[in-house]
Protein backbone atom coordinates (compact mmCIF):
# COMPACT_ATOMS: atom_id res chain seq x y z
CA UNK A 1 0.00 0.00 0.00
CA UNK A 2 1.52 3.20 -0.83
CA UNK A 3 1.44 6.18 1.40
CA UNK A 4 0.90 9.92 0.37
CA UNK A 5 0.51 13.27 2.38
CA UNK A 6 -2.68 14.89 1.66
CA UNK A 7 -2.20 17.89 3.78
CA UNK A 8 0.17 19.67 5.78
CA UNK A 9 0.27 22.81 8.09
CA UNK A 10 2.51 24.37 10.70
CA UNK A 11 2.47 27.16 13.33
CA UNK A 12 4.97 30.01 13.26
CA UNK A 13 8.71 29.18 13.80
CA UNK A 14 9.54 31.74 17.14
CA UNK A 15 12.71 32.46 18.36
CA UNK A 16 14.17 31.06 21.71
CA UNK A 17 12.18 33.68 24.61
CA UNK A 18 10.10 35.02 21.43
CA UNK A 19 6.39 35.72 20.73
CA UNK A 20 5.99 32.14 21.03
CA UNK A 21 7.18 31.74 24.17
CA UNK A 22 4.00 32.13 26.53
CA UNK A 23 2.59 29.71 24.58
CA UNK A 24 2.58 25.49 26.57
CA UNK A 25 4.04 22.96 23.72
CA UNK A 26 0.61 21.08 23.92
CA UNK A 27 -1.08 23.63 23.06
CA UNK A 28 1.31 25.13 20.41
CA UNK A 29 1.04 21.36 18.86
CA UNK A 30 -2.99 21.29 19.16
CA UNK A 31 -2.84 24.85 16.57
CA UNK A 32 -2.13 22.59 13.77
CA UNK A 33 -3.95 19.51 14.12
CA UNK A 34 -7.14 21.96 14.80
CA UNK A 35 -6.17 23.43 11.74
CA UNK A 36 -5.66 20.82 9.51
CA UNK A 37 -9.56 19.67 10.61
CA UNK A 38 -10.58 22.85 9.92
CA UNK A 39 -9.14 23.14 6.51
CA UNK A 40 -10.84 19.80 6.05
CA UNK A 41 -14.24 19.97 6.35
CA UNK A 42 -14.69 16.66 4.75
CA UNK A 43 -13.01 14.64 6.81
CA UNK A 44 -15.07 12.83 9.62
CA UNK A 45 -12.45 13.12 12.49
CA UNK A 46 -13.07 9.92 14.13
CA UNK A 47 -11.54 8.01 11.05
CA UNK A 48 -8.09 9.24 12.50
CA UNK A 49 -6.46 5.94 13.66
CA UNK A 50 -3.11 7.64 15.26
CA UNK A 51 -1.20 11.08 15.56
CA UNK A 52 1.99 10.61 15.83
CA UNK A 53 3.98 13.39 16.81
CA UNK A 54 8.01 13.87 17.30
CA UNK A 55 9.44 16.21 20.70
CA UNK A 56 12.86 15.85 21.68
CA UNK A 57 12.52 17.11 25.51
CA UNK A 58 9.43 15.94 26.71
CA UNK A 59 10.59 17.65 30.50
CA UNK A 60 8.06 20.05 30.62
CA UNK A 61 4.55 21.25 29.28
CA UNK A 62 5.46 18.61 26.66
CA UNK A 63 5.59 15.39 29.09
CA UNK A 64 3.25 12.43 29.55
CA UNK A 65 2.37 11.81 25.54
CA UNK A 66 2.30 14.78 24.12
CA UNK A 67 0.40 13.83 21.09
CA UNK A 68 -2.33 12.45 23.07
CA UNK A 69 -2.83 15.67 24.82
CA UNK A 70 -2.56 17.54 21.63
CA UNK A 71 -4.70 15.87 20.23
CA UNK A 72 -7.53 15.53 22.26
CA UNK A 73 -6.65 19.40 23.22
CA UNK A 74 -7.12 19.83 19.10
CA UNK A 75 -11.17 18.51 19.48
CA UNK A 76 -10.32 14.73 17.97
CA UNK A 77 -12.52 12.13 19.36
CA UNK A 78 -11.23 10.30 22.11
CA UNK A 79 -10.86 6.93 19.86
CA UNK A 80 -7.61 8.77 18.28
CA UNK A 81 -4.82 7.32 20.71
CA UNK A 82 -1.44 9.29 20.33
CA UNK A 83 2.38 7.78 19.80
CA UNK A 84 5.38 10.64 20.80
CA UNK A 85 8.81 9.76 19.42
CA UNK A 86 11.86 10.73 20.47
CA UNK A 87 14.94 10.82 18.01
CA UNK A 88 15.76 14.13 19.18
CA UNK A 89 16.48 16.76 16.35
CA UNK A 90 14.47 14.14 14.14
CA UNK A 91 11.62 13.29 15.73
CA UNK A 92 9.35 15.49 13.98
CA UNK A 93 10.74 13.35 10.48
CA UNK A 94 10.86 10.26 12.29
CA UNK A 95 6.77 10.37 13.45
CA UNK A 96 6.57 11.17 9.63
CA UNK A 97 8.29 8.40 8.56
CA UNK A 98 6.16 5.90 11.49
CA UNK A 99 3.16 7.20 10.08
CA UNK A 100 4.17 6.22 6.79
CA UNK A 101 5.15 2.60 7.69
CA UNK A 102 2.06 2.07 9.02
CA UNK A 103 -0.15 3.10 6.01
CA UNK A 104 2.29 0.91 3.93
CA UNK A 105 1.91 -1.98 6.57
CA UNK A 106 -1.47 -1.74 6.37
CA UNK A 107 -2.14 -1.03 10.23
CA UNK A 108 -4.01 2.32 9.50
CA UNK A 109 -5.37 4.40 6.16
CA UNK A 110 -5.11 8.03 7.58
CA UNK A 111 -2.83 9.22 10.34
CA UNK A 112 -1.37 13.20 11.15
CA UNK A 113 2.26 12.90 11.66
CA UNK A 114 4.47 15.93 12.77
CA UNK A 115 6.89 17.41 15.79
CA UNK A 116 6.53 20.26 18.50
CA UNK A 117 9.16 21.74 20.41
CA UNK A 118 9.33 24.71 22.90
CA UNK A 119 13.28 25.18 23.75
CA UNK A 120 12.12 28.46 25.68
CA UNK A 121 10.07 26.79 28.13
CA UNK A 122 12.47 23.46 28.58
CA UNK A 123 12.30 23.16 32.35
CA UNK A 124 15.00 23.36 35.16
CA UNK A 125 14.95 19.45 36.39
CA UNK A 126 16.81 18.13 40.18
CA UNK A 127 17.06 14.83 41.13
CA UNK A 128 15.92 13.38 44.03
CA UNK A 129 18.25 12.52 46.90
CA UNK A 130 20.03 9.32 47.09
CA UNK A 131 20.45 9.27 50.74
CA UNK A 132 18.30 9.92 53.88
CA UNK A 133 18.89 13.81 54.74
CA UNK A 134 21.29 14.60 51.66
CA UNK A 135 22.20 18.26 51.37
CA UNK A 136 24.17 17.59 48.10
CA UNK A 137 21.71 19.55 45.29
CA UNK A 138 21.90 19.24 41.34
CA UNK A 139 19.97 21.69 38.75
CA UNK A 140 19.88 20.60 35.03
CA UNK A 141 18.72 23.08 32.05
CA UNK A 142 16.86 20.78 29.93
CA UNK A 143 17.07 23.38 26.59
CA UNK A 144 19.59 22.00 25.34
CA UNK A 145 22.71 19.19 26.15
CA UNK A 146 22.82 16.55 28.43
CA UNK A 147 21.54 15.99 31.99
CA UNK A 148 21.53 13.14 34.16
CA UNK A 149 24.89 11.83 33.05
CA UNK A 150 25.99 8.31 33.21
CA UNK A 151 29.54 7.95 33.96
CA UNK A 152 29.67 5.12 31.63
CA UNK A 153 28.73 7.26 28.79
CA UNK A 154 30.63 10.26 29.99
CA UNK A 155 34.03 7.63 30.31
CA UNK A 156 33.25 5.98 26.38
CA UNK A 157 32.04 9.11 24.17
CA UNK A 158 31.71 11.47 25.81
CA UNK A 159 28.75 14.38 26.29
CA UNK A 160 29.28 16.88 23.70
CA UNK A 161 26.21 19.26 23.08
CA UNK A 162 24.84 19.73 19.40
CA UNK A 163 27.33 23.07 19.22
CA UNK A 164 30.03 21.31 19.85
CA UNK A 165 29.23 18.39 17.29
CA UNK A 166 28.76 20.38 15.11
CA UNK A 167 32.63 22.26 15.33
CA UNK A 168 34.08 18.69 15.45
CA UNK A 169 32.29 18.22 12.15
CA UNK A 170 33.23 21.32 11.02
CA UNK A 171 36.55 20.40 11.66
CA UNK A 172 36.64 16.32 10.47
CA UNK A 173 35.12 17.45 7.37
CA UNK A 174 37.41 20.81 6.75
CA UNK A 175 33.80 22.92 6.51
CA UNK A 176 35.43 26.51 6.54
CA UNK A 177 33.91 29.11 8.23
CA UNK A 178 33.10 30.93 5.50
CA UNK A 179 31.22 28.34 3.28
CA UNK A 180 28.95 28.08 6.56
CA UNK A 181 28.81 32.22 6.33
CA UNK A 182 27.73 31.55 2.48
CA UNK A 183 25.58 28.57 3.37
CA UNK A 184 23.60 30.82 6.38
CA UNK A 185 23.32 33.53 4.33
CA UNK A 186 21.60 31.98 1.18
CA UNK A 187 19.43 29.76 3.11
CA UNK A 188 18.22 33.82 5.10
CA UNK A 189 17.55 35.07 1.54
CA UNK A 190 15.53 32.23 0.42
CA UNK A 191 13.30 32.27 3.71
CA UNK A 192 12.97 36.75 3.10
CA UNK A 193 11.82 35.77 -0.75
CA UNK A 194 9.65 32.70 0.46
CA UNK A 195 7.83 34.99 2.97
CA UNK A 196 7.42 38.56 0.88
CA UNK A 197 6.36 36.50 -1.54
CA UNK A 198 3.57 35.14 0.42
CA UNK A 199 4.17 31.04 -0.35
CA UNK A 200 5.02 30.44 3.39
CA UNK A 201 1.82 32.15 4.74
CA UNK A 202 -0.07 29.40 2.85
CA UNK A 203 1.25 26.61 5.22
CA UNK A 204 0.95 28.71 8.65
CA UNK A 205 -1.55 28.84 10.81
CA UNK A 206 -1.64 31.86 12.94
CA UNK A 207 -0.77 31.30 16.83
CA UNK A 208 -3.05 33.73 19.35
CA UNK A 209 -0.40 34.43 22.27
CA UNK A 210 -2.04 35.73 25.37
CA UNK A 211 -0.62 38.99 26.64
CA UNK A 212 -2.64 39.35 30.02
CA UNK A 213 -5.83 41.59 30.99
CA UNK A 214 -7.73 40.07 28.46
CA UNK A 215 -5.21 41.20 25.06
CA UNK A 216 -3.96 38.96 22.67
CA UNK A 217 -1.44 39.15 19.76
CA UNK A 218 -1.80 37.36 16.68
CA UNK A 219 1.60 35.39 15.50
CA UNK A 220 1.37 34.77 11.98
CA UNK A 221 4.83 34.54 10.58
CA UNK A 222 8.26 33.17 11.04
CA UNK A 223 10.45 35.33 13.40
CA UNK A 224 13.27 34.46 11.00
CA UNK A 225 15.02 35.32 8.98
CA UNK A 226 16.65 38.60 10.37
CA UNK A 227 16.01 41.27 8.05
CA UNK A 228 19.56 42.95 8.55
CA UNK A 229 21.69 39.79 8.01
CA UNK A 230 24.69 40.22 6.08
CA UNK A 231 28.12 38.68 5.10
CA UNK A 232 30.01 41.36 6.34
CA UNK A 233 30.00 40.44 9.92
CA UNK A 234 33.61 41.76 11.04
CA UNK A 235 35.36 38.33 10.37
CA UNK A 236 38.91 38.17 11.46
CA UNK A 237 41.25 35.85 9.49
CA UNK A 238 41.13 33.34 12.44
CA UNK A 239 37.84 32.56 12.27
CA UNK A 240 37.71 31.45 8.45
CA UNK A 241 38.65 27.84 9.15
CA UNK A 242 41.16 27.31 6.73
Amino acid sequence: MDAFICDYIRTPIGRHGGALARVRADDLAAIPLRALLARNPGLDPSEFEEVWLGCANQAGDDNRNVARMAALLAGLPETAPGVTVNRLCGSGLEAVVAAARAVKAGEVQLSIAGGVESMTRAPFVMPKAQTPFDRHAEIHDTTIGWRFVNPQMQAQYGTHSMPETAENVADEFRICRVDQDAFAFRSQQRAAAAIASGRLAQEIAPVNVPLGRGRQAEVKQDEHPRADTTLDCGRSPDLTGQ
